[in-house]
């Protein structure tokens, strides 16, 4: 699957299938600070993920006062 990382922005190709806490948790990122995106759509952690899947991950980021 290709896989689209931000902050730093760059892309990697991983083999085969697995659920998304498995890569989460394989690339080193914590689920609870991470967003999984698939076709435009929020998947959950325990979603699995498909080797023709192109899948985004981008940090949770909080703002406000």
């Amino acid at each position: 699957m290709k896989v689209l990382l931000r902050n730093p922005r760059r892309e990697i190709e991983i083999e085969g299938r697995r659920r998304v806490h498995a890569l989460l948790a394989e690339l080193g990122l914590p689920r609870e600070s991470h967003l999984v995106i698939r076709n435009g759509t929020l998947i959950p952690g325990d979603e699995e993920l498909d080797k023709d899947d192109v899948i985004e991950i981008r940090p949770v980021i909080s703002g406000g006062f």
